[in-house]
């Protein structure tokens, strides 16, 4: 976790200055996705520089943006005031120690957290351990490839440019971890998306040493990244 924490606070500009270009395209995706009724309350769980509750905050009635990291929570508290959001509340939090009732959220997500998270069962389980029955959870995230020798590779790559990167997640590891909490999942897609490598190196702050070491274990230039989306919904109670 001190990892994760020194690698966002050194990087919180550049990962406010993203999460401002992507701000449009990001509601837009969200919108569509998830197609929330407009009356729920909403967890945003690791938001980071807010990306994700800014995008769900005009779709909903109450969004909590929580992170561990000051400095990203200060970014995601600039942009909640100058989008005028007033529905947001920044707090600080640990996605694997939240501290909420059980079943006080209508829905739960996470955008680009789970592969830094050195047990992502632990986080997963809390989002559920939070969400109410019938509710939903939104998981976004960077996904491995099939071959685990690919995805081994692509690991040591990820580190290598982030000290805060721990696992990348495949597809039926996503989808276990919803069975394991009593999450159904109702639909989940693929996006695929190219980084040229040099500005994928600046988002991490990879320098010196560490990036050359990184360049020589980057598997294309452009990085070519898969995107996973998935919208699960948790079991009513069992009577």
């Amino acid at each position: 976790m001190d990892a994760v924490r020194a690698r966002f606070a050194a990087t919180a500009d550049r990962q406010a200055a993203l999460a401002d270009e992507r701000a449009a395209a990001l509601s837009e995706e969200v919108r569509r996705f998830v197609a929330p009724a407009g009356d729920e309350r909403v967890l945003d769980a690791g938001t980071g520089a807010g990306a994700l509750a800014v995008a769900l905050a005009p779709l909903v009635r109450e969004v909590v943006a929580a992170d561990v990291v000051p400095e990203l929570l200060a970014h995601a508290r600039r942009r909640v005031t100058e989008a005028g959001l007033a529905n947001i509340e920044v707090v600080e939090a640990d996605v694997t120690r939240l501290p909420f009732p059980d079943a006080s959220f209508d829905l739960v997500g996470c955008s680009r957290l789970l592969h830094h998270v050195a047990h992502p069962e632990y986080a997963v389980g809390e989002l559920a351990r939070v969400l109410r029955p019938l509710g939903h959870a939104l998981v976004v995230d960077q996904i491995a490839p099939l071959d685990p020798l690919v995805a081994i590779e692509l690991d040591r790559f990820e580190r290598a440019r982030d000290p805060g990167h721990a696992r990348l997640l495949p597809d039926g590891d996503v989808r276990a971890l919803f069975e394991a909490n009593d999450l159904v999942l109702l639909r989940s897609r693929v996006e695929r998306e190219e980084r040229p490598l040099d500005e994928y190196l600046d988002l991490a702050g990879c320098e010196g040493e560490a990036r050359e070491r990184a360049r020589g274990l980057a598997p294309s230039d452009p990085y070519r990244l898969e995107i996973g989306w998935y919208l699960a919904e948790k079991r009513p109670l069992r009577r």
